[in-house]
């Protein structure tokens, strides 16, 4: 008796190809839209920043001036520093697709992407991956 049989490799090629055209979709259409930075700060929205000017900028927020963050001239923005002990928002990594988030949650900041347009319907209901 087999372990694995053909049929499950191909049921497991047909499941790769179905990701993988999601992702491109998704890609296609929320990658390349104009974008905006939002940071809440304990739930209430403190600063929008504008993605698609060409800027290269490290700042932070006048409610906690120990997580910095940094706008890079790609589009995308991060947390850079931040004095919380498990640095989960500094290795989140760079931000630029809408939908895309990271939180600090010791220090109770959340970094949203949304699209340009102030339409909070747009984007999609989840970000996986």
């Amino acid at each position: 008796m087999k372990f694995v049989k053909k049929t499950d490799f191909v049921i497991l090629l047909v499941l790769l190809i179905v990701c993988v055209g999601g992702w491109l979709i998704y890609q296609k259409e929320y990658g390349s839209k104009a974008a905006v930075a939002e940071i809440y700060y304990e739930s209430e929205l403190v600063e929008t920043i504008d993605l698609t000017k060409d800027v290269d900028r490290r700042f932070s927020i006048p409610q906690n001036q120990h997580v910095v963050f940094h706008q890079y001239s790609d589009g995308s923005i991060c947390f850079e520093e931040s004095d919380c002990p498990d640095q989960i928002c500094v290795k989140s990594g760079r931000l630029k697709t809408i939908g895309q988030s990271a939180a600090c949650l010791p220090n109770r900041i959340v970094l949203k992407i949304r699209a340009k347009n102030g339409d909070r319907t747009d984007g999609p209901d989840m970000i996986i991956g």
